[in-house]
């Protein structure tokens, strides 16, 4: 019962109960999102701990996997070949100049948010592989008869890394147009795939990775395109924009609305 003359304040849940009501949808996708950014980074972490540790089974598993592909590439020389032109055509040069070309074409469609979403996860990205490099320092394979040469240390390996970024962006900005259209969605999913996967096994097969470092990579770079999608979702929801399901939608799944934009986003934040 309450006192006379005695006024009761209101009482606010905990904080964990605040940030997983549905009702405070925000909070919920935001700390949804944030979750599976760091889910993501645990791997990775993890990874690079073993890395740093030199740890026997995961030294074992490198070497073996590095042998077993320099065997078969001295062997073959047209499976070198193609290794060498696929991981220069899909380099990390090749790559940026390509999401520079699509970061482009948003601004002159106007939307302006999304191509700077796009250039903050390539430019982040590209900042953390060359320090992890530095901070890890991890030497490159030594073979006695190589077929290729790279220079630098080894984990991450920032073509596996680039091709993670780029191939996550160009994704995440044109599922937009696979919407109704299954065949163009799944070939979307399946072209990224193929890049993300063959460049970084081009990097092993040609001796100038180990497995772990091209691991580390795509691990490095799908939670780089998972943090910074978090927060573009973020962003959408307050300015009261439909989050949309970045799987199956893209990032902006207004993108591919006929006449779309209406009018530059930055003006509408």
């Amino acid at each position: 019962m309450n006192r006379p003359g005695r006024t009761e304040l209101p009482t606010r849940p905990p904080w964990p109960v605040r940030r997983l009501d549905p009702d405070a949808s925000l909070g919920l996708r935001l700390t949804l999102a944030a979750t599976a950014a760091f889910l993501i980074l645990v791997p990775f972490a993890l990874l690079a701990v073993l890395v740093v540790g030199a740890w026997p089974p995961l030294h074992r598993l490198d070497a073996a996997v590095t042998d077993a592909l320099h065997g078969y590439a001295l062997g073959h020389p047209a499976w070198v070949r193609f290794m060498t032109v696929w991981t220069d055509v899909f380099g990390p040069g090749p790559l940026r100049l390509a999401a520079l070309a699509v970061v482009v074409w948003l601004f002159r469609r106007g939307a302006h948010r999304l191509a700077w979403w796009a250039i903050t996860t390539m430019v982040v990205g590209g900042l953390l592989g060359p320090l992890l490099k530095l901070l890890v320092g991890r030497h490159r394979p030594d073979l006695l008869d190589p077929v290729a040469s790279a220079a630098g240390y080894a984990f991450p390996s920032g073509h596996a890394l680039n091709a993670a970024l780029a191939a996550g962006v160009l994704l995440l900005v044109f599922l937009p147009y696979g919407r109704g259209r299954p065949a163009a969605r799944w070939a979307l999913w399946a072209g990224a795939v193929l890049l993300t996967g063959l460049t970084g096994v081009s990097r092993v097969a040609l001796g100038v990775h180990w497995v772990s470092d091209v691991a580390g990579g795509w691990l490095l770079g799908t939670a780089t395109v998972a943090a910074t999608t978090a927060a573009f979702r973020t962003w959408r929801a307050r300015t009261g924009r439909r989050p949309g399901h970045p799987v199956t939608e893209g990032v902006e799944p207004e993108l591919a609305d006929r006449g779309e934009p209406r009018r530059p986003d930055d003006r509408r934040a």
